[in-house]
């Protein structure tokens, strides 16, 4: 059994916000961001099939170094790596997210966080789960394997624990981490524990191949973001 940590009162007054975001995300096109592409050494990246479908490419969307961060810029939804960067066994990977303009690229609040458990990474049955937040204050935990799947509904949940934005064009900052411990796969926003769930609900058919893997970040379209600290704890 899975367990999500929210207040009700807090997810009834909230959880409006991504049903909103998931239908206009459907209407929203992605950008192609000019100068596209990964241009920091070791890292690569995969778009969404969804988006290949529509014709965009690795291209449409933008990884780069600013100072000690990486920075994202989308484009199609894409998830980017190291394939160095693998965990196995019990583990934390964990980064600091920052929007540093709210809604910047959008109209709605779009997702962005840390994946584990990636296999076959940059084919189309990689498989790997991800954790990731908005700044109104919901997160979402999904994973691909290599279909979509969802762990805490369509439109994820709403969370005290997730930091919210002042409002459009200003900054908000989450950080994001992605736990294995025994037979628990848990995630925790900003110090506290929002979702757990048992492997025997993520590594299944159709899911994950197993919770080793390479580790990375999961940014939505048309979303800028700033990535500092990503690592790995055993």
């Amino acid at each position: 059994m899975h367990r999500i940590y929210s207040y009700a009162l807090a997810a009834a007054a909230v959880a409006l916000s991504p049903l909103t975001t998931t239908v206009q995300g459907q209407q929203e096109a992605s950008r192609s961001i000019a100068g596209g592409g990964v241009s920091v050494p070791g890292w690569t990246g995969k778009i969404d099939a969804s988006a290949a479908k529509r014709g965009s490419t690795l291209k449409d969307a933008k990884l780069s170094k600013d100072g000690d961060a990486l920075h994202v810029t989308t484009g199609p939804a894409v998830a980017y790596w190291n394939p160095s960067d693998k965990a196995s066994g019990d583990y934390t990977v964990s980064a600091t997210f920052r929007e540093p303009k709210y809604m910047s690229l959008n109209d709605h609040p779009h997702p962005y966080g840390v994946f584990i458990a990636g296999n076959d990474m940059g084919t189309d049955n990689q498989t790997y789960l991800y954790c990731a937040a908005y700044g109104n204050g919901n997160f979402i935990v999904r994973g691909f394997g290599p279909a979509p799947f969802q762990m805490n509904g369509r439109e994820g949940a709403a969370s005290p624990a997730v930091h919210k934005a002042a409002g459009k064009d200003q900054p908000v900052e989450q950080l994001i981490a992605l736990s294995v411990k025994g037979d628990k796969v848990s995630c925790s926003i900003n110090g506290t524990e929002v979702a757990s769930y048992t492997k025997a609900e993520l590594v299944a058919p159709g899911k994950l191949k197993s919770t080793d893997g390479v580790y990375g970040i999961r940014f939505a379209h048309n979303t800028e973001g700033l990535v500092t600290g990503l690592a790995v704890k055993k």
